[in-house]
């Protein structure tokens, strides 16, 4: 499954760290953070997307914690 969201981010270099940790989670297919568009494009397995999900949002409150992700 591949799905986009809105992903505020605050700058370029904080969306290639929100991104390098997201592709680090098991079951992670590829992930892709833009500044420019502020969206976060996921893939993941179905049958595991929703805990992919999951830890994709807490790996990015890790690194900008007032990141907000929402269905685009």
């Amino acid at each position: 499954m591949k799905k986009t969201y809105k992903c505020e981010v605050d700058c370029a270099n904080c969306a290639a760290k929100m991104e390098d940790a997201i592709k680090k989670i098991d079951g992670v297919v590829n992930a892709r953070v833009n500044f420019m568009t502020q969206k976060l494009m996921l893939e993941a397995a179905d049958d595991i997307y929703e805990k992919v999900l999951d830890e994709a949002v807490k790996a990015c409150k890790k690194v900008e914690p007032d990141c907000e992700i929402e269905i685009a």
